[in-house]
């Protein structure tokens, strides 16, 4: 069978980050037909052939080492020689893949529920792109029918090897860049939850002269989406800054390629904001980040390339490319939930941080956390430095993808008439303009911006704003999601 049909057939589609979907319909079977594809191409472009590692790696969530059982089954079957990572952030596992300049893949969810799975692939030198994901869809697999049962588990499940030990090399990047004195006399709080990275995250800190304090620890998988912070994890941040003298508090999302930071008074920070912070720490030349990113970016830097992108790192992959074709560096890439990428190699001091072209956690941590220190101001005070503008972003849950499309579709045919509807022109004055690179967004007269797409992962309708004050985007979000309430009543 083509993959482009178990794609449809399987209930596990292809979403911005790689294969996804529930832990019921990710059966064994559905998860080695993926990674046999997976293979299939690449022996097609000359990145894999018999014999060859493939590396791999999975998160905390309890579905992850029964769904990594099943893409080492695939690898042996297809003559590779599987490398088991362990449990480690995504961005450190491709790290040890890129520099080997071998094939990788994960096994995460990131960010949605336990009840939901996930395979991320990896080219042997960078993510796997839209255009890798038609290709790969294109390929004719035989499934071994003989190696499952008739309800698609294996009948002989490998057993995980010990894993190689990777963790090390990616906490040595940082530490020989920044300095093993860079953080010195800092507290940091690490909020560690089920985060796969929470360890890792502890260790460097610490290798930068920091103080690291973990808290919040579980046994059982939270689910963090950086975009859109639970209450509770609000609410603790607040207690534990007000229990506790931090500079900041950090964490990430399940397989630690996002980062979510709050400032010396445990307010969580937008994760464009971070962006920003990050990109003058390493005096990027070039940026590229989706449309849904805060605008202070522009405002603060006109005379840097910046290209707008749709929401999901394979596009800032892309425009980042784009700017490296064109010799800018260094060229750099952050979408809003914080996940950063570096295009080239950036040089400071006399020390190299080597390119890592995937969403990667620590980079945009340590960059602000290394402005505060270097220039004896807050992290509050920081992010007061950056213009005036302010974002939020929130879902609604259970929404199906081609409802909310069909939704969006209509919404288009007449886009000031729809906003009227909703109930946006009563907030917001009248439309100025549409941008539909990815989804809707409109900005108003009055600077106002809403900006509506379906999720890339999950049955959510995503909901983004920007405008001048934190309580204006708050009121803007509490109103526009119980606008678009109406639309999930029709279901």
């Amino acid at each position: 069978m083509k993959i482009s049909r178990l794609m449809q057939d399987s209930g596990v589609s292809f979403g911005t980050s790689g294969a996804r979907g529930l832990v019921s319909d990710m059966t064994d079977q559905v998860c080695f037909a993926y990674v046999q594809g997976f293979l299939s191409y690449l022996g097609t472009i000359g990145e894999f052939k018999s014999g060859k590692e493939v590396a791999l790696a999975g998160d905390l969530r309890p579905s992850s080492p029964r769904i990594l059982q099943a893409c080492i089954a695939a690898i042996e079957f297809s003559g590779g020689k599987p490398v088991f990572c362990g449990y480690i952030p995504t961005p450190a596992l491709s790290y040890y893949a890129y520099a080997k300049k071998i094939p990788s893949l994960m096994v995460t969810g990131s960010h949605i529920p336990a009840d939901r799975n996930g395979i991320k692939f990896n080219r042997a030198e960078g993510e796997f792109l839209k255009s890798d994901e038609v290709k790969m869809g294109e390929q004719d697999i035989a499934i071994p029918s003989h190696l499952f049962d008739q309800a698609g588990n294996l009948l002989e499940i490998p057993m995980l090897p010990e894993p190689l030990s990777v963790k090390e090399e990616y906490i040595k990047r940082y530490k020989v860049f920044f300095g093993e004195n860079a953080l010195s006399g800092m507290n940091v709080g690490v909020y560690q939850h089920s985060a796969v990275g929470r360890d890792i995250l502890t260790k460097i800190i610490s290798s930068l002269g920091g103080k690291a304090l973990p808290f919040g620890r579980s046994d059982s998988f939270v689910s963090v989406d950086t975009e859109a912070v639970r209450e509770e994890d609000v609410a603790i941040a607040h207690h534990w800054a007000s229990e506790n003298a931090v500079d900041a508090i950090i964490t990430t999302d399940g397989d630690s390629d996002r980062p979510l930071m709050a400032d010396e008074h445990g307010k969580w920070l937008r994760g464009d904001l971070l962006g920003i912070l990050a990109v003058e720490c390493l005096e990027a030349k070039g940026v590229a980040t989706p449309i849904s990113s805060n605008t202070a970016l522009e405002d603060k830097h006109p005379n840097i390339s910046i290209e707008r992108t749709k929401i999901g790192s394979p596009y800032v992959i892309e425009a980042m490319n784009t700017l490296i074709e064109q010799e800018v560096s260094p060229a750099v890439g952050y979408e809003a939930n914080g996940g950063f990428l570096l295009g080239t190699p950036v040089y400071r001091k006399g020390k190299k941080l080597e390119k890592l072209p995937t969403r990667d956690s620590v980079l945009p941590i340590l960059c602000a956390l290394a402005a505060s220190q270097n220039s004896d101001k807050s992290l509050s005070a920081l992010v007061g430095d950056l213009p005036n503008k302010y974002t939020a972003s929130d879902r609604i849950k259970d929404v199906p993808t081609a409802f909310s499309k069909k939704k969006l579709a209509s919404l288009r045919d007449d886009i000031s008439s729809g906003m009227k509807e909703l109930g946006f022109l009563d907030l917001c004055g009248n439309v100025k303009s549409l941008n539909e690179v990815d989804g809707i967004r409109v900005t108003f007269d009055s600077g106002d911006i809403v900006h509506l797409r379906p999720s890339g992962n999950a049955p959510e309708l995503r909901l983004y704003v920007e405008s001048y004050s934190e309580e204006r985007v708050q009121f803007l979000l509490s109103n526009g999601l119980q606008f678009l309430s109406r639309w999930k009543n029709e279901l």
